[in-house]
C-alpha cells in the first residue's frame, strides 16, 4: 500500500454532498460570502495588531514593521490566490489536507493535516491568554487567575475557550453570527485607531524608518538566530533590513487564520462563487488595516519606547488619550474573542476530514443529526485548547502557528499545477493567473519567510512532525478508507461451495 496514494476528486465531491455520504447527516450549507469574510476577518484581525506590532516593532524591525506587514500581507494574498482556485474546485471540509490528498499522496496530506491541528490548537491557545490578560486589565480582575505570568492555572483563558466551544459545537450559523457581530466591533475601532491615530503622529518617530542593523542580544543566538543566519555562517543581528523579514515571518501568524475560510466549503450556499469573495476580500480588508494600524502606532509613540503587552492603547495613552486606550482594550477583547472561535471551528472541520478519511478512528467524525457540525471532535479539540491554554505559558510557541501556515500555504501552491495537470476537466470558476508561475513564486516566497524562523522554531515543528508519523504508520497508512478499499479489490473472493451430486 504506498503512502502516495491519492485520493480521487468525485470522492471528495461525494463527500461534500449536502445530504452527506452513506446516508449519514452531512454539514449543512448555510454561510454566504459576508459570512465567509466575517469568519475571515474574525480570526485574521487580532493578535497580529493588538499586540505583533509593538513586539516586532520593538525587537526587529522598528518603523519598518509596517513593510514587514505589507511582505506579510502580500505572501498571504498570493496564497490565498491558490486557494480560491482550489477551494473553488473542491469545495470541502479540510481545505490544505484534502488538496494534498487529491493531488500530492497520502503522506503528504497526514503531515498538511497534522500541521494544521498545530496550527490552529497554538493560535487559540495562545490568543485565550492574551484575551485572559485584556479582560483582567480592564476589570482590574487578579492576575493569580487570569494573567500570561504567575499563575499556575489561567481560569480566563479555560473559561472563554470552553464557552465558545459550546458555540462552535451548536451550530454554524450560530458562530456566524457571534463572529459578524465581534468583527464589525473590531473593524470600526480598528477604523477608528488609523483616523484618531494620524492626529498625533509624529514624523521625528518614523526616523530611521529602517533602523542600522546591530548585533542580536547574547540570548538571540544559537537556536534562537533564524535558520538563514544559521546556515550561512552570518552574525546575529537585529534592525536592518534582515529585521524587516524576521518580522515579516513572525507577523506572518497574523494572516495565518485566512485558511479557516477555505475549510468551510461544505457548509457555504454557493462555494464556486462565495470561497473566491471569501479569501480574497478578507486578505484585501485585513492587509489594509494592519499597514494603516501599524504606521500610526510607530508614528505616535518613539519605537524604542513602546508597550510590547498593550502596544496601541499605550500609545494612545503616551499622548493623553486615555478614554481612547479605553476604546481599543474593549476591541481587543472583542477582536481576539472571534479569533479563538473560529479558530475552533475550524480545527472541529479539519479533524473531521482527517476522520472521515479514517486517518484517525472515524467515529469521531459523527456529524449531530440536530445542530449539523462535527460535534465530538469539536468538543475533543475544545477541550484540548481549554487546557493547552490553562497551564502552558504558550508565547514562546506561537511563532510554531507561523511556520505551521507556511508549511501549508506552500503544499497549497505546489498542489495548483498538480492538479491542473491530472485533472484538466475539472470546472474551475477561479483560476489563478500567470500559472505555474505564481503558484511557484508562492511556494518560494513562503519558504523563504520559514527559513527565517528561529533554529529553536524549526526543532519544536520537527519533533511535532515525528510524532504525527508515529501515528500515521501506527494506525492511519493500515486503516484508513483507501487502505480497506484496497485491501478489499487484492481479497480474491471465495470459491463457491461444490453443489453436492445426489
Amino acid at each position: 500500500m504506498s503512502v502516495l496514494r491519492t485520493k480521487p476528486i468525485k470522492d471528495v465531491l461525494a463527500q461534500g454532498d449536502a445530504d452527506g455520504e452513506d446516508g449519514k447527516p452531512g454539514l449543512r450549507r448555510r454561510l454566504g460570502p459576508v459570512d465567509l469574510m466575517g469568519f475571515g476577518i474574525g480570526i485574521v484581525i487580532g493578535t497580529g495588531i493588538f499586540t505583533l506590532t509593538g513586539v516586532e516593532a520593538k525587537n526587529s524591525a522598528g518603523p519598518g514593521v509596517v513593510i514587514s506587514f505589507g511582505i506579510a500581507g502580500v505572501v498571504a494574498l498570493l496564497a490565498a490566490l491558490c486557494y480560491a482556485e482550489l477551494a473553488s474546485s473542491v469545495p470541502t471540509a479540510g481545505s490544505a489536507y484534502t488538496y494534498a490528498y487529491a493531488t500530492m499522496g497520502e503522506i503528504v496530506a497526514w503531515i498538511i493535516g497534522w500541521d494544521l491541528l498545530l496550527e490552529f490548537a497554538l493560535g487559540a491557545a495562545v490568543v485565550a491568554r492574551g484575551w485572559s490578560g485584556y479582560l483582567a486589565d480592564l476589570f482590574g480582575l487578579p492576575s493569580a487567575w487570569f494573567a500570561e505570568e504567575g499563575s499556575i492555572v489561567n481560569l480566563g483563558a479555560i473559561g472563554i475557550v470552553l464557552l465558545l466551544g459550546v458555540v462552535a459545537i451548536v451550530g454554524i450559523r450560530e458562530s456566524a453570527r457571534v463572529t459578524n457581530v465581534l468583527v464589525l466591533v473590531k473593524v470600526a475601532i480598528c477604523a477608528f485607531v488609523v483616523i484618531a491615530g494620524l492626529f498625533f503622529v509624529k514624523a521625528a518617530n518614523l526616523t530611521p524608518f529602517i533602523p542600522s542593523s546591530e548585533p542580536a542580544g547574547a540570548g538571540d543566538d544559537g537556536i534562537k538566530q533564524p535558520v538563514t543566519q544559521a546556515l550561512f555562517g552570518l552574525e546575529p543581528s537585529v534592525f536592518g533590513f534582515v529585521g524587516v523579514l524576521t518580522a515579516a515571518a513572525v507577523v506572518f501568524f497574523a494572516y495565518t487564520g485566512f485558511e479557516a475560510v477555505a475549510n468551510l466549503g461544505e457548509e457555504t450556499r454557493k462555494p464556486k462563487r462565495d470561497l473566491p469573495l471569501g479569501l480574497l476580500g478578507t486578505l484585501v480588508i485585513s492587509t489594509v488595516l494592519y499597514i494603516g494600524v501599524s504606521l500610526v502606532v510607530v508614528g505616535m509613540v518613539k519605537y524604542t519606547e513602546i508597550d510590547e503587552g498593550a502596544p496601541i492603547a499605550s500609545a494612545f495613552r503616551a499622548v493623553g488619550a486615555g478614554w481612547a486606550a479605553t476604546l481599543v482594550s474593549i476591541a481587543a477583547v472583542a477582536g481576539l474573542t472571534s479569533v479563538i472561535l473560529v479558530d475552533l471551528v475550524a480545527m472541529g472541520r479539519i479533524g473531521f476530514a482527517i476522520a472521515r478519511d479514517g486517518l484517525i478512528p472515524p467515529s469521531i467524525a459523527k456529524v449531530h443529526p440536530r445542530w449539523g457540525t462535527p460535534y465530538r471532535i469539536a468538543a475533543i479539540m475544545t477541550v484540548a485548547v481549554a487546557l493547552l491554554a490553562g497551564f502552558l505559558p504558550l508565547s514562546a510557541l506561537a511563532d510554531l502557528v507561523s511556520i505551521g501556515a507556511l508549511c501549508a500555504f506552500m503544499l497549497v501552491a505546489i498542489a495548483v499545477p498538480i492538479l491542473r495537470r491530472k485533472r484538466p476537466d475539472l470546472e474551475r470558476p477561479f483560476k489563478v493567473p500567470f500559472s505555474p508561475v505564481l503558484p511557484i513564486l508562492t511556494a518560494l516566497a513562503c519558504l523563504y519567510l520559514s527559513l527565517n524562523l528561529s533554529v529553536e522554531t524549526w526543532v519544536r515543528f520537527l519533533v511535532w512532525m515525528a510524532l504525527g508519523g508515529i501515528i500515521y504508520f501506527g494506525y492511519g497508512h493500515r486503516k484508513n478508507r483507501l487502505a480497506r478499499r484496497e485491501h478489499a479489490e487484492d481479497t480474491p473472493e471465495p470459491a463457491p461451495t461444490p453443489t453436492p451430486t445426489p
